[in-house]
């Protein structure tokens, strides 16, 4: 299905309360829902980089992404030569990606239900970095094994603009600004929408600095 609106606002009277709010059908916003949440998923985020650290991949046809990414869970997600795929191992130090922290599980886990999606359990977190500059381009998350499943994303420092698309590249797109501590989830008839993340404006966040972080769960398999 394709969104009817072509821009959503996040301008709230009471920035630190979490709000659930409904996009369209599939899609759900719950703002500021990972802020009181911060400061543990920042400190697991750390280990995380420590044992698997950030990197940029290349596309199947030699480009290189933007975002620098890693991985924790059972899964991670990765892209070369070979085509887009999730693993077991991590290719760079060649052994399995770092568990998922509770933390991370339980917030996943809560934030699909509140969304309509219940008993999901990630078995992957890609985390992406994105700097000033840096946008990605629309695509389908067409990956993973059961589409069934919902996919949960959350914000962690610079704003950024996410934009919806239709089941078609070509389809009117929908805009809609995520803050720190936002989560995103969408499924069912929003499953494989084309998304995307416009190019990231140069505004530091006072926490982590110049920089987004996106931590984005599914069940791969």
């Amino acid at each position: 299905m394709t969104p009817t609106s072509t821009n959503y606002s996040l301008f709230d009277d009471e920035p630190h309360v979490p709000r659930t709010e409904t996009l369209f059908p599939g899609a759900v916003l719950l703002h500021r829902y990972a802020l009181s949440k911060e400061a543990p998923l920042l400190a697991e985020l750390e280990k995380i980089k420590e044992a698997s650290p950030l990197r940029q991949m290349l596309t199947p046809g030699g480009r290189t992404i933007g975002v620098h990414n890693t991985s924790c869970g059972q899964y991670g997600w990765i892209s070369d030569a070979r085509g887009y795929r999730y693993t077991d191992l991590d290719p760079i130090k060649e052994q399995a990606w770092p568990a998922m922290p509770e933390e991370f599980q339980r917030l996943a886990t809560a934030a699909a239900a509140l969304s309509g999606y219940n008993d999901f359990e990630a078995d992957s977190c890609l985390i992406n970095r994105y700097l000033p500059g840096i946008k990605m381009s629309l695509h389908q998350d067409k990956d993973e094994t059961d589409f069934s499943q919902p996919i949960v994303s959350v914000s962690l420092g610079m704003s950024a603009t996410f934009v919806f698309g239709g089941l078609q590249r070509s389809d009117k797109l929908s805009r809609i600004d995520l803050q720190h501590g936002d989560v995103l989830v969408w499924g069912g008839p929003a499953r494989l929408l084309f998304h995307g993340i416009q190019t990231i404006k140069d505004q530091p966040h006072p926490v982590i600095g110049a920089q987004r972080i996106n931590l984005t769960f599914r069940r791969a398999k």
